[in-house]
C-alpha cells in the first residue's frame, strides 16, 4: 500500500525558510511527484512538480523562492521554500503518480499534509 508522509512544516517569520519532507512507502517504481497547497476558504492549488527525468515546473507565485527536489535512493521529495511570504500560509501536500499531471491536483496518491504558518 502506498503511503505518504510529510514532515518539516511549522511556523516561521516572513522572510525565513522551511524544508519539507514526504516519505513514500510501498511506491518503489519511477514516478512523478508534486507539491500542493490549501488555504483556509480556497482551492488545492499546484506548487511544485518534478517529472521522472528531474524537469521541475513552478507556480508563477512561487517560482524564484521555492525548489522542489527528490532523492530516489530513499524514495524522499522535498519542497525548500526560501523568501516566505504571509500568503505561502496553507496546509501543503505532496502528491504522487505514474502519470505526469504537472501542478493539477490529479494525482492518485496523496500525504496527510503538513502545515506551513508565515506571520508577518
Amino acid at each position: 500500500q502506498v503511503q505518504l508522509v510529510e514532515s518539516g512544516g511549522g511556523s516561521v517569520q516572513s522572510g525565513g525558510s522551511l524544508k519539507l519532507s514526504c516519505a513514500a512507502s510501498g511506491y518503489t517504481y519511477s514516478s512523478y511527484w508534486a507539491w500542493f497547497r490549501q488555504a483556509p476558504g480556497k482551492e488545492r492549488e499546484g506548487v511544485a512538480a518534478i517529472d521522472s527525468d528531474g524537469s521541475t515546473m513552478y507556480a508563477h507565485s512561487v517560482k524564484g523562492r521555492f525548489i522542489i527536489s527528490q532523492d530516489n535512493a530513499k524514495n524522499t521529495l522535498y519542497l525548500q521554500m526560501n523568501s516566505l511570504k504571509p500568503e505561502d500560509t496553507a496546509m501543503y501536500y505532496c502528491a504522487a503518480d505514474r502519470i505526469w499531471w504537472e501542478l493539477l491536483p490529479r494525482y492518485n496518491y496523496w500525504g496527510q499534509g503538513t502545515q506551513v504558518t508565515v506571520s508577518s
